[in-house]
């Protein structure tokens, strides 16, 4: 039997992690994420890391030798193309871990958490996508409580993506996550129980 892999993507702050989360509590499935595997890819001693101090100097270490990631994400989201180099470099290491990941998994239904599915192209790793959106308003409300940024910064992080009418156009299902966490997770249990074709 084939794998049902559900790519799990929206905005930033949309609520891609509730779901997840869900998903793994309430039905145990197998959660893999992208971002983890990021964090992975920068990890001290790793030769991604070692790139991106070379290019940036010390100042983007901490003290520790960890990734200053308040530091990296203030030139990304001020410089597109300097967001191209670092993406360029972590994401095929990234697409790496999770053909293995599904290659090793037997469960018969995995969810790929992937904030920028669309963006780098990973849509041919899964065979259903859902896009979870939520007002424009909600979202800045959101991101500027969660990652204690300006309006500025938020709006910066915000346009560096996708626009999500255009994710949801694009959606085997979308998941509205404007109202209450109940009628998210609703939907959630709906969007389970039918299988979408790609």
């Amino acid at each position: 039997m084939s794998k049902r892999i559900i790519g799990l993507t929206g905005g930033i702050a949309t609520g891609k992690s509730t779901v997840a989360n869900y998903l793994a509590s309430a039905y145990n499935l197998p959660i893999l994420d992208a971002d983890i595997y990021a964090r992975d890819a920068v990890s001290v001693g790793s030769p991604i890391l070692s790139a991106i101090a070379q290019r940036y100097g010390a100042q983007i270490l901490l003290a520790d030798g960890n990734l200053n990631r308040q530091k990296l994400g203030e030139i990304i989201f001020a410089r597109p193309d300097e967001r191209n180099w670092i993406e360029n470099l972590i994401h095929p290491y990234v697409g790496d871990r999770f053909l293995k990941a599904i290659a090793e998994s037997s469960a018969p239904t995995l969810v790929l958490v992937i904030p920028l599915l669309f963006e780098v192209e990973m849509n041919n790793l899964v065979t259903e996508i859902w896009v979870v959106r939520c007002s424009e308003s909600q979202q800045m409300q959101r991101l500027i409580q969660r990652n204690h940024l300006s309006q500025e910064q938020a709006e910066a992080r915000i346009k560096s993506q996708m626009s999500i009418a255009e994710k949801a156009a694009r959606a085997n299902v979308v998941l509205d996550n404007s109202s209450t966490l109940e009628n998210l997770l609703k939907q959630v249990d709906t969007a389970l129980e039918k299988v979408s074709p790609k």
